[in-house]
């Protein structure tokens, strides 16, 4: 049995957080709503972030089925990011976080 099917085995809800949860992942997807982006305009979003957790976020959702990676083939190399199909699925859930966040923002 593959991991992700171990993790939601018990819980839908754990297997959704498992792919999408921790500090990172769903800010990646938040900025990628809206149109494919490269790894240093990623980084400049979230200056917070580490290049190897970037990484490691990035290959971990590409790994889940979330994001595409797309290759160029120049130099220096070009790389993009962007949601699949699945990852697009996202949309409505991480836009209602954001207002979620907006309202709260507000009440502190």
């Amino acid at each position: 049995m593959k991991e992700k099917e171990k993790r939601g085995k018990n819980c839908p809800v754990e297997l959704a957080l498992s792919l999408i949860g921790g500090k990172w992942k769903g800010i990646i997807l938040y900025h990628l709503i809206d149109g494919k982006k490269r790894f240093g305009e990623l980084k400049r979003f979230m200056p917070n972030i580490t290049q190897r957790m970037l990484t490691k976020q990035l290959r971990e959702l590409e790994s889940d089925g979330l994001i595409h990676r797309k290759v160029y083939k120049v130099v220096p190399p070009k790389v993009e990011y962007s949601l699949t199909v699945q990852g697009e699925s996202l949309k409505n859930i991480i836009l209602l976080l954001e207002k979620w966040g907006k309202d709260y923002q507000k009440k502190l």
